[in-house]
């Protein structure tokens, strides 16, 4: 049995409160680390419009 299945096994033993409590909190996490990995994209990009967008690779443009 993997983690998922023991987190819903025991989830489902849980009284309805308490479980949807659970499901916040693991929405949360969710959350957070789908803003982390929005972020950590906004620094690449800053970063990498330096790389792509510049008069020396111009010329790859039109391959």
């Amino acid at each position: 049995m993997n983690v998922a299945d023991k987190i819903c096994e025991k989830a489902r033993a849980l009284p309805e409160p308490l479980a949807k409590e659970v499901l916040e909190f693991i929405e949360k996490i969710h959350s957070q680390r789908d803003a982390g990995v929005e972020e950590l994209k906004k620094v690449q990009m800053s970063v990498m419009k330096r790389i792509w967008e510049n008069k020396e690779d111009d010329v790859w443009n039109d391959l």
